[in-house]
Formats: C-alpha cells, structure tokens, sequence
C-alpha cells in the first residue's frame, strides 16, 4: 500500500511544477506545435465544443498557461466572458500578448488552481487543457472546479491518459519515453522538463479512473479518448 503524500510533499510538487514551467515559457507553444506535429490544436478545437455546447455566459479555464485555450474558446464565443487562471506569471504575460495581437478580449490571472480565488457558482463552464496532471491533488482541483460552477454547469478536461496496451501504446510509449525529452530539451534547453512530461503522464489515473474521481466530487461524466488514445477528453456535468 503507498502512502498518501503529505502536505509539504504537495507543496513542494506545486514550487517545482511552477518553476519549470516558468523556465519553459518562451519556448512553450513551439514545443506543443513540434511534438504533437500540429495535432494539439484539433484536439483543442474538440474540446471547446464540448465546453461551449451549453451556451455558457462565464468560463474559467484553469492551468490556462500561454492562454491557447482560453484563446480557442474566446474565438468560438466571443460574447462570453473567459478568464484564464495560471499560477505560472511567465505563461501569463506571453498569454496577454497573444490576446493582445489577435484582438481577442480575455481576462488573464494569477491563481492557485487548487484553491480558486473565486465566489461559489461563479462560472457556467470550467475548463482545463493539459494542465490537470500537474495538480498536486486531483480530489482537491476537481472539489474546486465543482465549487465554482453553477448548478448545471460544465466542466471539460483535456489531457495526456497513460498509453494503452497494445503495439500503438508501446510505439508512443518508447516515443514519450526516449524521443519526446531529447527533443524537448533540444528546443527548451531544459532537459528536466521534458523528463519531467512522460512521467507525469505515465503516473496519472487512466480516463476510466478519471471519470470516477469525477463521479465522486458530483459530476455526471463521459469520456472520449482521441488519435488512438494518445489524448482523452472528459467532460462532467455539475448535478
């Protein structure tokens, strides 16, 4: 049996994912375009469907990073009001020039998405692309994304699941492993983040295991899983 983690070892996970992240920042959006060749952005487009099928008038995107997603959602709703949440300063500055240059009205702050400076109820819809897995406490995010959205509210995860058996997960598997860091620490000159992804990856819960964390905190929850499970799309519906 593993022990639970402690307090501090949360924390400590929490300094050290935002520090690297901070490192990676201006080299961030050309290592998603590289190492998915281009993929990462049909996957976001899906996702943002899902999130804006209820018409939602407030969004948050947690863990919004350069603000890619927040930026995707804007473009499809533009008379909605998105707030991106990052706790990664660096991310957000690169995120308002983005806005900025297209011209695209989003709310961008600094925030701990494990404790959400934001009233009950606040939001219609909650989102949170490739960001998840970096949480410190998974029960502790998706307590805080069902606090602050309103009754029939939806949230959207879009995130990396483990590889799944068979030839096509072991390819991507030996690809995450062994080719994805060395490319990574290439471009970023951070060798650390790049080892960092396919352990996060390897160590988060499978899409079936997901959706019961999320049944749990009080969502009605359906999964997809995209280009041969490589990335998963779960979306709850607050009860």
């Amino acid at each position: 049996m593993t022990d639970r983690p402690a307090v501090g070892d949360k924390q400590d996970k929490g300094k050290d994912v935002q520090a690297m992240f901070a490192s990676i920042a201006p080299r961030y959006d050309l290592l998603n375009r590289v190492l998915s060749l281009g993929v990462d952005r049909g996957w976001r487009r899906a996702a943002a469907q899902e999130a804006l099928a209820l018409e939602p008038g407030r969004v948050l995107d947690v863990a919004t990073g350069t603000g890619d997603f927040a930026l995707e959602l804007k473009g499809r709703a533009p008379g909605a009001e998105v707030v991106g949440s990052d706790f990664v300063p660096q991310m957000l500055d690169i995120a308002r020039g983005k806005s900025a240059a297209r011209h695209l009205d989003i709310r961008l702050e600094e925030g701990d998405a494990l404790n959400l400076p934001y009233p009950d109820g606040r939001f219609d819809a909650v989102t949170c692309a490739f960001g998840f897995r970096n949480f410190a406490d998974y029960a502790r995010g998706l307590s805080e994304f069902h606090r602050v959205l309103a009754p029939g509210g939806r949230v959207v995860i879009l995130e990396f699941p483990p590889p799944r058996a068979g030839l096509f997960g072991r390819l991507f598997r030996f690809y995450f492993q062994h080719v994805l860091p060395r490319i990574g620490a290439l471009v970023s000159g951070n060798a650390g983040a790049y080892t960092y992804l396919p352990e996060s990856v390897l160590a988060f819960p499978d899409p079936e295991t997901l959706a019961g964390l999320m049944r749990a905190t009080g969502f009605r929850t359906r999964f997809r899983v995209l280009s041969f499970g490589i990335a998963a799309i779960h979306v709850g519906d607050r009860l």
